[in-house]
């Protein structure tokens, strides 16, 4: 298989990561949608929510939790959005769970 965010979660490409632990990758989307858009990846294949089971759950707090800490980070903790796109009918362009942290509007 020849995933984008993969090669990118597991250091096989040039991409600038922000923050990563054993288990997720974080870097700026290419395309951003806010002032700060964040895309949280597991370094593990999961194609996208419908492809969450039993044994591959946990991952979905550990991005939670990350998406705090960047958050926090970025200064944008007092107002950002998390977003699953799931699936190319709702906007999913890469195959691969990912995770979007938006925020740093001006009110």
């Amino acid at each position: 298989m020849d995933c984008l965010f993969c090669r990118i979660a597991n250091k096989k490409t040039d991409t600038k990561l922000i923050y990563e632990d054993k288990n997720v990758s974080c870097f700026f989307d290419i395309n951003p949608k806010a002032p700060v858009h964040i895309l949280i990846v597991p370094k593990k294949h999961i194609s996208s929510i419908n492809e969450i089971n039993s044994r591959n759950v946990n991952i979905l707090g550990e991005m939670f939790l990350v998406a705090k800490k960047l958050a926090k980070k970025f200064n944008i903790s007092e107002g950002y959005r998390l977003v699953f796109n799931i699936g190319k009918k709702a906007g999913q362009e890469v195959d691969h769970l990912h995770l979007h942290l938006l925020g740093g509007f001006k009110k």
